[in-house]
């Protein structure tokens, strides 16, 4: 048996590259510290976690925050069967389409969102664009980063978040935007994803257009912005309602998806158009599934 006492411990790079990744791609550190990090890591021998904490760029709890969450990417209780299958952020995490949804989060997060304006309308001109499914997707993968995420219904007419996430629509939405309990809304945790929260649409009411251009909706987003990291809204389509409109108004930001083969040329560069008299357009989503 040979020894040698100048041998540096064995490094996992393959690990330590995908741990540098993460922790950048979620703002902890610069490309820059990434750099910095590799280099004491193999000048030290040490992992790249424990180099980070080293250098003080990072905090113990992020490197194990980070380890966690890459080890778990479907948080799923095994045998549960009441999450869609559109859910691919659960039921495929290492595919293109949420690695795509990923990127999306962190230019988000780099760019529009803030803790001080962290409320995001999602909006399409049309039914059929994807709305629904990004917004519940890309609320999984802001939660899988260890963000306090709510996602709201507020497609008062057809809602379908309660559908994909298998639980009960009410109360919800409509029921804290009427009545008494005016402003006050009844939260529903998500059991295998943990840090993701929903609120259902509720009721289905008569005048859900008129029920979103209440004052209400000011209050409902000033108390759930100081309360989340991040809450995303899912709206009506544009067509035919201005629904959308209003909470994009309401929210201050909005992120456009449309659909190859679905979204109308002339309709979207309209619907664009009135979205961007009433809030921030950070972004637009081609959606091609």
């Amino acid at each position: 048996m040979v020894t040698d006492a100048n041998v540096q411990p064995e490094v996992d790079t393959q690990e330590d590259d995908s741990l540098g990744k993460f922790l950048s791609d979620s703002g902890k550190i610069s490309e820059s510290d990434v750099q910095r990090i590799r280099h004491f890591a193999r000048e030290k021998g040490l992992s790249f976690g424990e180099a980070a904490v080293s250098l003080h760029l990072v905090e113990r709890a992020d490197v194990d925050r980070a380890l966690a969450l890459q080890s778990d990417h479907s948080p799923v209780a095994e045998g549960r069967g009441d999450m869609s299958p559109e859910l691919v952020a659960v039921h495929s995490p290492d595919t293109p389409k949420v690695e795509a949804l990923r990127t999306l989060r962190v230019q988000l997060m780099l760019g529009s969102l803030a803790p001080t304006a962290n409320t995001l309308a999602i909006v399409s001109p049309s039914s059929g664009d994807g709305r629904s499914y990004l917004a519940a997707n890309l609320a999984i993968v802001f939660s899988q980063l260890g963000e306090r995420t709510l996602l709201v219904d507020a497609h008062l007419q057809n809602p379908r978040l309660h559908e994909m996430f298998g639980v009960q629509i009410a109360p919800g939405l409509s029921s804290g935007l009427v009545g008494r309990s005016s402003g006050v809304l009844k939260t529903v945790s998500i059991p295998q994803l943990s840090n993701l929260w929903l609120v259902p649409a509720g009721a289905q009411p008569p005048n859900a257009d008129d029920l979103l251009a209440r004052n209400t909706l000011i209050k409902v987003c000033s108390v759930l912005k100081s309360q989340y990291d991040v809450v995303l809204f899912d709206t009506p389509p544009g067509e035919g309602s201005t629904g959308a409109d209003w909470i994009a108004h309401r929210c201050g930001k909005a992120l456009v998806v449309v659909r190859q083969d679905n979204s109308n040329f002339a309709a979207t560069k309209s619907f664009l158009a009135r979205i961007k008299s009433r809030a921030e357009v950070v972004g637009c989503v081609l959606n091609k599934c």
